[in-house]
């Protein structure tokens, strides 16, 4: 008899098989019993009747608790009215493990409950079905990337600097000297792409703010291209083709995990079409104002503007030329003009705001030394960084995606909790 996993019903359709999986919820009557089961591939039906079964084997079915895991044996049978298609028709069922007074109960919970039961609220649809997406852009990032000839590096967890300067890091001792939990693997890349010419970094990184919107977190992972020999234009191809190719991922190998979720897939794909629309910040500020925004220039967006900026498009969006002063230090200055540096956001329709960040990187030695002094930075710190102003400098551009902001989106999430998947304290909103 084969041994199979959920998703692989379809394929043993009039077999007798065994799984093994836990008990989700149930119900029934004094003749049948509907099992809600699960495996970690995905959920379906067992149906156990008591004239198949037996009384004993019915009795077990009865008594059995929410989480309880037990191997099944039983037939595969099509079910159209399933919205998995499959369930199994149970002959045997066998106990392995006891569950008595399972906490999270099918009712409505709160965010701060479902937070402090992480480790157990894994098992359920939402997660179930976001991590799995997650676990997809994660593979197609890998693919993409190898596709168009970058190599992965990695970059340090423990840094000695702020590589972009703030002051939300968080401090720790690195043998009698300061360190931080890194904030960007992207200086780091620079050096990378100066001897392989295109790499990426893909790790955790870290803020220490106590966020109070649902977009931040304290940790989060981060993939980070860098690319020698290429301008901004250029850039912003490879970061649409990116997005793209990441939707598309999802709709072709998640079809179910977004039905769960009753996410639009016509509108999801309709994001896998480019080029994505390019507008200056100063065209994006007269756009606000003539739509009465309170927003002048020099400011950077806030969430309502974000929103319908992505939403006029209905379509992601570049933001292109932010001011030099709400911009990192080493973004490069704009050939004609001194107050605003090249750079662009990607902003999300559905009031996901900023995807992607990035930039084309100056490569003027005084200038960057310069801007280190401006931001109140030590020059001993970043030397090594203008090193690669002085030995062969290039043309160069990168940018920066937040994995969870984009599973957000992509999944249609209204929270970004769903993304993370242990209870550390860290990684909690805060309230």
């Amino acid at each position: 008899m084969e041994t199979i996993r959920i998703e692989d019903a379809k394929n043993y359709v009039g077999q007798e098989v065994r799984l093994g999986a836990w008990l989700r919820n149930k119900r029934g009557s004094g003749k049948m019993q509907f099992l809600q089961l699960r495996d970690g591939t995905a959920f379906f039906q067992g149906v156990v009747v008591k004239s198949v079964v037996g009384e004993e084997i019915f009795a077990k079915a009865k008594a059995l608790s929410q989480e309880t895991s037990m191997y099944l044996i039983g037939t595969i049978v099509a079910d159209e009215r399933s919205p998995f298609g499959y369930e199994l028709q149970v002959k045997d069922l066998t106990v392995v493990g006891a569950s008595e007074n399972y906490p999270i109960t099918p009712k409505e919970h709160g965010t701060d409950f479902l937070m402090d039961h992480r480790h157990l609220y894994l098992r359920h649809i939402q997660p179930f079905a976001v991590l799995r997406i997650r676990n997809t852009l994660i593979a197609a990032t890998y693919e993409f990337f190898n596709k168009e000839g970058f190599i992965k590096i990695d970059s340090p967890l423990l840094t000695g600097s702020a590589p972009e300067g703030t002051t939300e890091l968080f401090h720790t001792e690195y043998f009698d000297e300061d360190a931080y939990l890194s904030q960007t693997g992207q200086l780091y890349a620079e050096a990378g792409a100066m001897a392989f010419g295109r790499v990426f970094t893909f790790g955790p990184t870290f803020r220490a703010e106590k966020s109070k919107t649902r977009r931040h977190l304290t940790e989060f992972w981060m993939i980070e291209p860098e690319m020698a020999w290429m301008d901004q234009e250029d850039s912003l191809k490879i970061q649409e083709r990116y997005i793209s190719y990441l939707i598309q991922s999802v709709l072709d190998r998640n079809e179910y995990e977004l039905d769960l979720l009753g996410r639009d897939k016509d509108l999801l794909k309709s994001y896998t079409q480019l080029p994505y629309p390019r507008v200056s910040y100063d065209d994006a500020v007269e756009l606000l104002q003539e739509n009465a925004f309170d927003v002048k220039w020099g400011v950077d967006f806030g969430s309502p503007e974000e929103t319908f900026l992505a939403n006029h498009f209905a379509k992601p969006v570049f933001i292109t030329n932010f001011p030099k002063e709400i911009k990192a230090f080493y973004m490069k200055r704009h050939p004609d003009r001194d107050d605003v540096v090249i750079s662009a956001d990607l902003l999300a329709p559905e009031g996901y705001g900023e995807i992607i960040g990035g930039s084309e990187r100056d490569t003027d030695f005084d200038y960057l030394e310069k801007r280190v002094k401006e931001q109140g930075l030590d020059v001993e710190e970043y030397s090594w960084y203008l090193d690669l102003r002085k030995y062969g400098s290039v043309p160069h551009s990168g940018f920066g995606l937040g994995l969870e902001r984009a599973v957000t989106w992509i999944t249609g999430e209204e929270h970004i909790r769903e993304a993370i998947p242990f209870p550390r304290t860290m990684n909690r909103l805060w309230p």
